[in-house]
Parts: C-alpha cells; sequence; structure tokens
C-alpha cells in the first residue's frame, strides 16, 4: 500500500449556511477564504441513484498545509449537513482508481464518486472506512492548480 500521510491536505466540514461559517470562522480564527465556488451542475454518482447533477457551493481556507474545506450541499446527498454520517471527510492527493478500488477491496464502501466506476470515478470519490472515516482521494492532476487556489484565492 502507497503511503498517503503526507498526501493529506484538508477535512471538509458540511455546513447549513457557507457565508455565514465563512463569516464566524473567519472572525473567530482569521481565516481567510478563496473565492466561493458555485456550481448548478456538480456531477455526483452514488451506487443507489447513479450519474445526476446537484448544486453545490464550497470553498478552502487559505493558509495550509492543512486546510479547512466548507461544503453546502443538498439534502439527500452525501454534502448535506442534515445526515449525521455526513459530518467530514479527510482529503488525500491520490491516484483516485487506484486507492478508491484498493480500500473497497479491503472493505471499504463507496459512498460517492464525481463519475461511475466504469467511468474512472472522475476526479474524487468518497469512501468510508468500516469504522467511520470519510476519505477523499482527489486526483494528483489537481493539485498544482488547487494549489494556485489556495495561495490566491481565485480558482482557475
Amino acid at each position: 500500500m502507497i503511503d498517503y500521510t503526507n498526501e493529506m491536505f484538508h477535512v471538509g466540514h458540511l455546513v447549513p449556511d457557507i457565508q455565514a461559517a465563512m463569516d464566524d470562522l473567519g472572525a473567530d480564527f482569521g481565516f481567510t477564504w478563496t473565492k466561493l465556488v458555485v456550481r448548478d451542475d456538480q456531477p455526483l454518482w452514488t451506487p443507489e441513484e447513479g450519474q445526476r447533477s446537484v448544486e453545490l457551493r464550497f470553498c478552502y481556507s487559505m493558509a495550509g498545509p492543512q486546510r479547512i474545506e466548507l461544503i453546502e450541499g443538498p439534502e439527500g446527498t452525501p454534502w448535506w449537513h442534515g445526515d449525521p454520517r455526513n459530518l467530514h471527510h479527510v482529503g488525500v492527493w491520490a491516484d483516485v482508481p487506484t486507492l478508491t478500488e484498493e480500500l473497497v477491496g479491503r472493505g471499504w464502501t463507496l459512498v460517492m464518486a464525481q463519475k461511475s466506476p466504469e467511468e474512472g470515478y472522475g476526479s474524487f470519490s468518497y469512501v468510508r472506512s468500516p469504522t467511520g472515516l470519510l476519505l477523499e482521494p482527489v486526483a494528483e492532476a489537481n493539485r498544482e492548480r488547487m494549489m494556485r487556489w489556495f495561495e490566491t484565492g481565485i480558482l482557475g
């Protein structure tokens, strides 16, 4: 197995109101945030519902190396704050198909991905350990672009 300890770069936090969370955590802890991303058509694949698009809002704290990702997602998705199984996740840079399939092969549960397994999962997946940890493998190909985002606050 590949050692992913040094590849962890964020902890995701699901919130009911992302602007309020940005304001509160910014004031309380001095966090500065990337520009808020609002997607009306975020691709989402789940074993139960297959491929669909949902509305999603998210941003990251800019200071690192560990960052906080705030996510406001719709009910009925793994990004909805109201489901107690969806409290948070840890993100790691990885080869998404390789790590996802390795973990599923060891008893982890595939929760969702950007695309179906047949399409290679897309640029991320979420897999849950038998003890409850939710891990988000994020495609290594996104690292450079996201690091620029963390430094400038602008995704691009």
